[in-house]
């Protein structure tokens, strides 16, 4: 086993410390584990910068989703800060006018004191098998516990966010990335392309996985992390 390293976890969009709890055990193994507040800014840039000011000095760092793109930021704020980064579902593409309008039509909707409707339209996004109860459940408890005003902050920090593909090359830790195969919100091909741009990148595609990994193949996901954090630069 390597040496114990702090591990921080950020989640992704209307996401708890919930999305984190069937990995969060066997990473304890590895050094304590932190469970980043990414709630409170609307500024992707701003959020990184209070990861970082309340983060070991060297960390271990593993993000899914909107929680990747912080992590890409907090690496190009504080690269000598990550010992080891993990991107689980996630792209270093920025938005396209497509995605940045359905946020809007999103926030309009949570602005409008629909907020409670937004889960239920975008479980099939989420999920491979939208059938599955106990995710589902999971998945509206994370975004209750969110609410609709930093639902709203995330979402305007996620358009706003930069283009991180130009990052990639730079990146030096040991990096794994990891997709669901069955991804429909950022399919494999984004995964793949951040495999290509980051030197010596460990990639894993989970089957039977939509856009959560962590909840949806959460044995399969558990051990492609421990793998990782095992495994020696």
């Amino acid at each position: 086993m390597s040496a114990a390293q702090p591990i921080v976890l950020v989640p992704g969009l209307a996401c708890s410390a919930r999305l984190y709890a069937p990995q969060i055990p066997a990473l304890w193994a590895f050094g304590p584990v932190t469970v980043a507040d990414h709630r409170r800014h609307d500024d992707m840039r701003e959020i990184a910068r209070a990861i970082l000011a309340a983060a070991p000095p060297t960390f271990v760092l593993a993000g899914l989703s909107m929680g990747g793109y912080i992590a890409l930021e907090i690496v190009r704020q504080a690269p000598e800060r990550v010992a080891k980064l993990a991107l689980l579902d996630t792209t270093a593409r920025p938005d396209t006018p497509e995605q940045t309008k359905f946020r809007n039509e999103q926030i309009a909707i949570a602005a409008a004191g629909g907020y409670a409707k937004i889960p239920y339209l975008t479980l099939p996004l989420l999920l491979h098998d939208a059938s599955n109860e106990s995710v589902r459940k999971i998945v509206l408890s994370m975004a209750e516990e969110t609410g609709a005003d930093a639902f709203v902050r995330q979402q305007r920090a996620i358009i706003g966010r930069a283009d991180s593909r130009p990052l990639l090359a730079a990146i030096r830790c040991p990096t794994l990335i990891l997709v669901g195969a069955n991804d429909r919100l950022i399919p494999p091909d984004r995964s793949q392309e951040m495999v290509t741009g980051i030197g010596g990148a460990r990639y894993v595609e989970i089957p039977d996985c939509g856009h959560l990994a962590t909840l949806e193949q959460p044995e399969r996901t558990t051990q492609a992390l421990v793998d990782w954090l095992g495994a020696r630069p």
